[in-house]
């Protein structure tokens, strides 16, 4: 019911969005958020955003370089990530539905991730 996409191959410095399109029922009254998995770590907060776009949320070390933002009548969500150095790289997860935005088992449905790989 979502699906995360637009991850890749990119140098330090560079940008990505990411996407996350949901699919057989409506996310627009949820907050929604995104997490990432690097090797052999485990999985942490990036960002959320509240349905109405009122609040977003960063972990720290993304603050300045990373917008969330989301599109209600396309039930879509994105994630500009731009300065990317090489600790982004990880697999990105989108998810919604939460009670708390940054407690990742507070969320409901989870997309399958998408790779973001940042070279050095």
């Amino acid at each position: 019911q979502l699906q995360a996409s637009g991850g890749g191959l990119v140098q330090a410095g560079g940008s990505l969005r990411l996407s996350c399109a949901g699919s057989g029922r409506t996310f627009n009254l949820d907050t929604m958020g995104w997490f990432r998995q690097a090797p052999g770590k485990e999985r942490e907060f990036v960002a959320a955003i509240t349905w109405s776009s009122a609040r977003a949320y960063y972990t720290d070390s993304v603050k300045g370089r990373f917008t969330i933002s989301r599109d209600n009548p396309k039930n879509t969500m994105y994630l500009q990530m731009n300065s990317l150095k090489p600790e982004d790289t990880a697999v990105y997860y989108c998810a919604a539905k939460a009670s708390m935005p940054s407690v990742a088992t507070s969320y409901a449905y989870w997309g399958q991730g998408t790779l973001v790989t940042v070279s050095s």
